[in-house]
């Protein structure tokens, strides 16, 4: 009896760990969430270089810029980002996620942001929202949310510990 309750819990097991396996599989993504994706990955990197030129084409007249100070449009987003109020050094990507309904995709990224705020170097674990709107043929940005996570960064950021 006792042999066939271990053989049972342990084929239980066996069948809930093989199905969590195949679980965690997620399609190549479509051409247009790569566009996405590649357009999010561009964003970063003319965030990090403060590129205010690509960044004023990408983003949209009506966009929304919510952070942990504060929220704003695209004037003060530009401004902070030209001035260095803000400055975007460097974002680890961890995953990345889209989802694409008709004109309007929402990109959702796990990072670890270092930044310069306020004269003061800090990282943080986000979850950023990236709302995108296809007018056109050309995706914009309306929106971008940082949301603080709890998990421990995971960044290394050299003499910080």
């Amino acid at each position: 009896m006792k042999v066939s309750i271990i053989t049972l819990f342990l084929l239980i097991a066996g069948v809930r760990l093989a199905g969590a396996q195949t679980q965690n599989t997620s399609p190549a993504p479509t051409k247009a969430e790569q566009e996405i994706i590649n357009l999010s990955k561009a964003k970063w990197a003319w965030m990090a270089d403060k590129n205010v030129d690509s960044l004023n084409v990408l983003f949209d007249e009506k966009a929304v810029f919510v952070h942990m100070g504060g929220s704003w449009g695209k004037p003060q987003e530009l401004n902070v980002i030209k001035s260095g109020g803000i400055w975007y050094k460097k974002a680890d990507v961890y995953s990345t996620s889209v989802n694409i309904l008709d004109n309007t995709a929402i990109l959702l990224n796990d990072i670890d942001l270092l930044a310069v705020v306020g004269g003061n170097e800090v990282v943080h674990a986000f979850m950023v929202t990236e709302v995108y709107v296809k007018e056109n043929g050309k995706w914009k940005m309306g929106s971008l949310t940082f949301s603080q996570l709890l998990r421990p960064v995971k960044m290394e950021v050299p003499g910080k510990k």
